[in-house]
């Protein structure tokens, strides 16, 4: 703006709270050197937008007003006296616009920078850099710039060379660029080729982009995915993009090909992105909405689109994944979405490709019209309304810090492995503190697959994404899944002794301890998955031996009284896991879930369904991901469980027979020998 602002000023930490309004205004900056046609440009934005939602502020005039004798006894004054009137205006200015809530568009100089001086002289204080929310800089050709200098008889000035005013932008642009990354402030230079409208959409985007606007737009799109799937989808895949599905970084790609490119509108140099996620600025919301602004200046929207076709032509899916999406878009009940905080286009592209845009959608941003972008916080949120708004069961597939929050929220998560060289520093001791302490389970896949592991395969154990094991248990149905062995014939030995009136007390509890023991290492290992541990052989030596995948992590519940005996069963089979006494759901308590990965309620009869809701109920107002397995003896067909798409059932049997046993008939009852106190 018009002498607004003053270098002084040591950069602010985009981690701590601000001090200011709750709310704070909108205030946009616009420069550029003298000439570039800034007064002209916010005129007809002014005509543009109206200013039913927008202030418009030439700085000097600002300054005028709240100084006494006007402009021209600012005019008079030493550097430092400036100062103070050119806070004051800042200030009238922020005010007036936190008092309106319209946003502000401020016109003014960064610096002033006579031919004859080796450097130029800034303009600028530290409420500006409080103050400003983006800044909008006119980067206008030199030539251009001289020749309206000379044609501007209405304002005289100083005669000055294309070479010094190249010289001048360059060094106000740099400066800038800093200053923003190190204030939170969105920068964006503004081309010759971006036209008022284009400008005026620029700003209608900036007066709505919250936080709360840009989730809507994302989790709008996400339901759109999901609606758009056939089948009624029970299962997804929610996956990374860049260093996930390939090994390359498509935004390096992109900046990478932009420089050799006839397509783009500037000069690259280097990685812009790599110099912004290294700014202060860091991997912040400030951050991500900053490299969709850094997409917008080097290209307009169809030379992007060839930008991106290149480079999408020379990226290579790791082949494993590209089988993986093949198997499971045989099976309409489990869909797939990339979910990518790069650029949306390059990734469709590359999934056109490989004839795999049927399959798999893409959410993602990269340009203002994408209307969102995609951060941590957003892939996070998107995963948490896959599972409780949409109750899918979710997988999550990253590898990277930035991918933990998503990972968090999954049901399962398989976290990504690739070349020691790319792969990311600071991944392994994030992924450790979540395992440990924030109650993470995950897997981990290598790709290619003689790569080294991250951590240790016990910490984190080894899965391959296109074995039948693995694809089978994605592919798994979730909604009301129901296991029953009854068909084999070790079950109907089972069952027959279940079922004998002559078998009751201590050998009916026998028989249900076997039944739960059966149970467990014939359904429940299969669900649940095995892991290694070291064991020492007869013979001496240290080999291989197999438990239950987080055997210590899972808590066995047993539905007093009748689940007892079951429990104990499955206790056997799996003995490092909790067990827990229940007469109520209530007994079910946070120490029991917390820092858990699996809950199997054990009941020897299930009719209704109605005692089992209550306890799902119950766990899931203490965890709401947590793996829950129902294991009873004897399950009715009608049987109605809430749906939740983390639950299966497991059972000895399935029962037509709506009878509800009493007396002699009852299980609980034959197990402890009260058939004649009911």
């Amino acid at each position: 703006m018009v002498e607004m602002i003053n270098v002084a000023v040591g950069p602010a930490n985009p981690t701590e709270p601000s001090l200011a309004s709750p709310i704070k205004a909108i205030v946009v900056g616009l420069y550029g050197v003298p000439g570039s046609g800034k007064t002209f440009l916010i005129n007809q934005l002014k005509h543009d937008l109206g200013e039913e939602h927008f202030n418009f502020y030439e700085g000097s005039e600002v300054i005028g007003a709240v100084i006494p004798g006007g402009l021209d006894a600012f005019l008079e004054l030493e550097e430092q006296g400036k100062v103070h009137w050119r806070q004051l205006a800042i200030d009238k200015i922020r005010q007036e616009c936190e008092d309106s809530g319209h946003v502000g568009v401020v016109n003014g100089h960064f610096m002033f920078w006579p031919e004859n001086e080796e450097v130029g002289c800034p303009v600028y204080t530290a409420n500006d850099l409080s103050t400003f929310t983006h800044i909008l800089y006119l980067d206008v050709p030199a030539d251009l710039v001289v020749q309206r200098r000379q044609a501007d008889l209405a304002r005289p000035r100083s005669p000055v060379s294309k070479e010094h005013l190249l010289k001048w932008q360059l060094a106000e642009k740099a400066e800038l660029r800093r200053l923003c990354s190190q204030n939170e402030i969105l920068f964006f230079v503004l081309s010759s080729q971006h036209s008022t409208s284009a400008v005026s959409e620029i700003l209608r985007h900036f007066r709505q982009d919250t936080n709360e606007y840009n989730l809507l737009h994302a989790t709008t799109r996400l339901d759109e995915v999901v609606l758009k799937a056939c089948g009624g989808p029970e299962t997804v895949l929610v996956l990374d993009a860049d260093k996930t599905l390939a090994p390359e970084d498509t935004g390096t790609l992109f900046w990478r090909i932009a420089a050799d490119s006839p397509y783009a509108e500037s000069e690259v140099n280097g990685c812009p992105l790599k110099t912004l996620f290294s700014s202060p600025l860091g991997y912040s919301d400030t951050a991500f909405r900053q490299a969709t602004l850094l997409y917008e200046e080097i290209a307009c929207e169809q030379q992007f689109n060839a930008i991106c076709e290149a480079v999408a032509s020379s990226v290579t899916m790791y082949p494993e994944f590209v089988t993986l999406l093949q198997r499971i878009a045989e099976n309409n009940h489990v869909m797939a979405v990339v979910v990518t905080c790069g650029l949306r286009l390059i990734w469709e592209k590359v999934l056109k490709l490989l004839g795999l845009s049927e399959v798999v959608e893409v959410i993602g941003g990269g340009r203002i019209t994408d209307g969102f972008i995609v951060t941590p916080s957003v892939k996070a949120a998107l995963v948490a309304r896959l599972r409780d708004f949409h109750h899918l069961y979710v997988w999550a597939f990253g590898d990277s810090v930035l991918d933990l929050p998503m990972m968090s929220e999954a049901h399962q998560t398989i976290v990504v492995v690739g070349e020691e060289n790319t792969r990311s520093k600071t991944m392994d001791a994030a992924l450790l503190d979540a395992i440990d302490h924030q109650g993470l389970k995950a897997r981990q896949v290598l790709l290619p697959g003689r790569v080294s592991p991250r951590l240790s395969t016990i910490k984190l154990p080894l899965v391959e994404l296109t074995t039948e094991e693995f694809v089978n248990t994605v592919s798994t149905r979730r909604i009301h899944q129901f296991l029953d062995s009854g068909h084999c014939d070790s079950a109907k030995l089972l069952m027959t002794l279940m079922r004998d009136a002559s078998v009751s007390g201590p050998a009916l509890r026998e028989v249900h301890r076997r039944v739960g023991w059966y149970l467990a290492i014939t359904f429940l290992s299969a669900i649940l998955g095995l892991e290694q541990h070291p064991i020492r052989h007869v013979q001496g030596h240290v080999t291989n031996g197999y438990r239950l995948q987080h055997e210590q992590q899972t808590s066995v519940v047993a539905l007093m009284r009748g689940g007892e005996a079951m429990a104990f069963g499955i206790n056997d089979a799996f003995p490092l896991a909790m067990f827990v006494h229940a007469n109520t759901p209530k007994d079910v308590r946070l120490h029991h879930v917390q820092g858990q990965h699996t809950i199997v309620l054990v009941d020897s009869v299930v009719n209704s369904g109605k005692t089992v809701r209550e306890f799902v109920t119950q766990i899931r107002k203490l965890h709401t991901t947590i793996r829950i397995v129902v294991v009873a003896g004897v399950v009715q067909a009608e049987s109605a469980l809430i749906r939740d798409a983390n639950l299966i059932m497991v059972a000895l049997r399935q029962s037509e027979n709506k009878f509800t046993g009493r007396g002699t008939t009852d299980t609980g009852n034959r197990l402890f020998n009260t058939t004649h106190l009911d």
